[in-house]
């Protein structure tokens, strides 16, 4: 009895821990994630999906998700956040759609900085892009900037939203999560990404029932945990900032004075990075301030359409 105890109880804890790693993500249905986003707003995003569909470019063996819309002459790239996909700027895209040609991806599981602009790079050759406006927010402000270092020469105009620029601070504060952070069991990363959204973005964003209702959805399934991973490797990975001045490529910045997300020393990095770029700065929006859709829609329209 003894014996059979002693390969018995190992096995049971073997298979216990291996459930609880495996442990599967809870994936809600569409209709009760957005129950308490008005009819309109959900009609909207659901008719943009459907209107839409997803193009797939294998670049390197990854495949990369991506939406090419519109009408125009000049490209505007966007570039969307750590939690963000394509759609996260159908409000932009539907805007600006009869003027501009638009591009918007969705990052895959890759892990560096040069890996996502070997992506977005084939994706613009496909589509037959040489120049382009860019606008990017939050970690797509970071790659932002990354694209402006390595190809100054194709970029119109360029915005960095509720961004960073390369720091210390997030790699320092999140060192010990970001090292435990690729053994952790899927459902608990989400677990903690979704407490952070209901406890910090929610409030800060005024309570935008819509922008709760999308991070459920991504992080309820729509969002894998290699792209988290690789999303995180991306935000801590250090170049050094183009010099925009020199470049002659005009820069906005967009930030929110309330963002959860980013703090105010890293906002104030991001200005003394780029001494000479214009600020909006919007109030009480949170961290996704584009899907407080109207200004930041009107802003985005002013400065693309300006040749300074």
């Amino acid at each position: 009895m003894r014996k059979k105890l002693k390969w018995i109880i190992p096995l049971v804890l073997l298979i216990l821990i291996i459930a609880f790693y495996l442990k599967p993500t809870i994936s809600e249905p569409f209709e009760e994630i957005y129950a308490n986003v008005d009819a309109e707003t959900v009609a909207s995003l659901q008719n943009f999906r459907i209107a839409h569909p997803v193009q797939k470019l294998d670049v390197n063996g990854v495949t990369w998700d991506y939406i090419a819309m519109g009408e125009g002459e000049e490209t505007i790239l966007f570039l969307h956040g750590m939690t963000g996909a394509y759609d996260i700027w159908w409000n932009q895209l539907n805007a600006l759609e009869a003027d501009y040609r638009l591009i918007s991806v969705t990052y895959p599981a890759v892990n560096t900085l040069a890996e996502i602009d070997a992506g977005l790079l084939a994706i613009l050759d496909e589509e037959s892009v040489d120049k382009f406006n860019l606008i990017g927010s939050s970690l797509g402000g970071y790659f932002a900037q990354y694209l402006l270092t390595r190809h100054p020469e194709r970029i119109q105009h360029a915005v960095f939203a509720n961004t960073f620029p390369p720091n210390d601070i997030i790699a320092e504060k999140n060192k010990s999560i970001g090292a435990a952070l690729p053994y952790l069991p899927k459902w608990l990363i989400m677990d903690v990404l979704k407490g952070s959204i209901v406890e910090n973005v929610y409030p800060a964003s005024g309570n935008s029932e819509i922008v709760l209702a999308y991070m459920m959805e991504q992080l309820g399934g729509r969002m894998t945990k290699a792209q988290e991973v690789g999303r995180f490797r991306c935000v801590v990975e250090p170049f050094d900032i183009a010099d925009t001045d020199a470049l002659g490529v005009p820069v906005l910045i967009i930030e929110a004075d309330n963002d959860p997300l980013v703090e105010l020393a890293l906002r104030e990095q991001l200005k003394d990075a780029y001494l000479s770029a214009p600020v909006e700065t919007l109030h009480n929006v949170g961290h996704f301030s584009y899907m407080h859709e109207e200004e930041y829609t009107e802003i985005l329209k002013s400065f693309f359409s300006s040749t300074d």
